[in-house]
């Protein structure tokens, strides 16, 4: 078993299990974002939208070879670093409130660093 092979594992699950609640309890998954679901009725279909690319990037993760993992991270690192920038830009906007727009990036960022975390216990 590869060093930080565990944590890759437990990042999957974390998306799966986060994937699991968004798309099932869409609008507490939101509010647990701190989103406004009644001022926004789309918000449900957008977090059932994120709930999916949540669960295909953690079943990806899990299913592929051990040696095609660290391309998984690479994956799940990007997408989440995108979420960061759209956190930043939310709160920047006006279009989430900075209180959740701080919630939304420092969710991504800590997703971020779990998979630099990844990368540097494969070394």
């Amino acid at each position: 078993m590869n060093p930080g092979s565990d944590t890759v594992k437990l990042m999957a699950f974390g998306r799966l299990a986060l994937g699991a609640v968004a798309l099932l309890f869409p609008s507490l998954a939101a509010r647990l974002f701190m989103l406004d679901v009644r001022g926004n009725p789309q918000l449900p279909y957008m977090t059932r939208l994120f709930a999916i690319r949540e669960i295909a990037v953690g079943a990806v993760t899990l299913t592929a070879p051990e040696n095609a993992r660290t391309s998984m991270v690479g994956l799940g690192m990007a997408v989440d670093g995108s979420d960061a920038i759209a956190g930043i830009a939310a709160a920047r906007s006006g279009a989430v409130s900075k209180p959740a727009g701080i919630l939304l990036t420092g969710a991504a960022l800590a997703a971020v660093a779990g998979g630099a975390s990844t990368f540097a216990n494969r070394r």
